[in-house]
């Protein structure tokens, strides 16, 4: 056989063998892009709170524990533990990314603590009407910041409303920033909340909501700050005189689940997850603006003394702390905030 027949040969051999070996990977890529995924089709999951079933975010979510068990022909069912049952707000967040909570409904700066730029609603006087701050809450800039949570195991599925944060007293009342000197006020674990304090003039210091009242009661705070209707079904005017109508802090919350256990289900099981969350949201933030609305008037009814400060003062001296914040969000986060 001449050097032409042998060369022939060689490259018809390998051409065979290229060939069948492509046939194989073709026939494996295949079987991999065709297999199909597991999902799991039954799931009890519990979801925990720190405040009462009188709340608005328990009566949203015992909505959105109804719309899931009547979609899944209760093949997904939600066990709702209030009152910090299975932890405090950091306790309950921590057990979602260690996969002993299923979902939580927690003010976005107890994220914050975790995933920094989810806090960014909490910003001092960002919005001054509910309506700014869901507009916000809903956008695509919100949904891009709450994709830092998944790092941590953390999938937001909706947006619940805890209103605006105003400030209680045991003492004194508070008609302006002068007031706020030294004042040892609880503040949930929330960076940007505990630094408009400071800003203020008082003293903050982290505690756990459902200790609150308690701590209150013995005098180791002399005032706190939180939302009207929590302040008023939480019932903690029986430890507080005064309130001061500062809303300082708008204060949105995540409806969240633990990434392991949202990824289990399927895309169908993940829609009805969707819409009952977003139908509970709905339902959350007209009670939170209702209540904040009217409850100021039951407060009064149960001997609370209510002021209101100048909040352009507040404005004012809290306006160091976006400066605070601006190299951990960055300029071009800061720069798409409303103004």
């Amino acid at each position: 056989m001449n050097k032409a027949k042998l060369l022939l040969a060689g490259l018809s051999f390998t051409a065979l063998i290229f060939t069948a070996c492509n046939k194989n990977k073709k026939n494996e890529s295949f079987s991999i892009r065709e297999k199909t995924p597991t999902y799991i089709e039954e799931a009890n999951i519990s979801l925990g709170f720190s405040t009462n079933m009188e709340d608005p975010r328990a009566i949203a979510s015992l909505l959105f524990k109804d719309e899931v068990e009547r979609d899944t022909n209760g093949r997904i069912k939600i066990s709702i533990f209030s009152d910090g049952t299975l932890g405090s707000d950091t306790e309950l967040i921590e057990g979602l990314m260690k996969n002993s909570v299923d979902m939580t409904v927690s003010s976005a700066g107890n994220f914050a603590v975790y995933a920094t730029k989810v806090g960014v609603s909490a910003l001092p006087f960002l919005f001054s009407t509910f309506e700014d701050a869901w507009t916000f809450m809903d956008s695509d800039l919100i949904s891009q910041v709450n994709k830092t949570l998944e790092d941590f195991g953390i999938v937001v599925l909706s947006h619940y409303d805890n209103g605006f944060r105003c400030v209680t007293t045991t003492n004194k009342p508070i008609n302006q920033v002068y007031d706020m000197k030294g004042l040892n006020i609880r503040t949930p674990p929330n960076q940007i909340v505990m630094e408009t304090m400071l800003a203020l003039g008082a003293n903050p210091k982290p505690y756990a909501f459902n200790e609150l009242k308690k701590a209150l009661k013995d005098g180791i705070f002399d005032s706190q700050e939180n939302p009207i209707p929590v302040i008023y079904n939480s019932r903690l005017y029986e430890e507080q005189k005064y309130l001061a109508i500062t809303n300082h802090s708008y204060d949105a919350m995540p409806l969240a689940i633990r990434k392991e256990l949202w990824e289990s289900f399927s895309p169908e099981d993940q829609k009805i997850l969707l819409q009952a969350a977003k139908k509970a949201q709905d339902l959350n933030r007209k009670l939170v603006q209702e209540q904040t609305q009217s409850y100021v008037a039951k407060l009064k009814d149960e001997g609370m003394t209510i002021t209101s400060p100048n909040l352009a003062e507040f404005k004012s001296a809290t306006s160091p702390v976006k400066t605070v914040f601006s190299e951990i969000y960055g300029q071009e986060l800061l720069d798409k905030l409303p103004q």
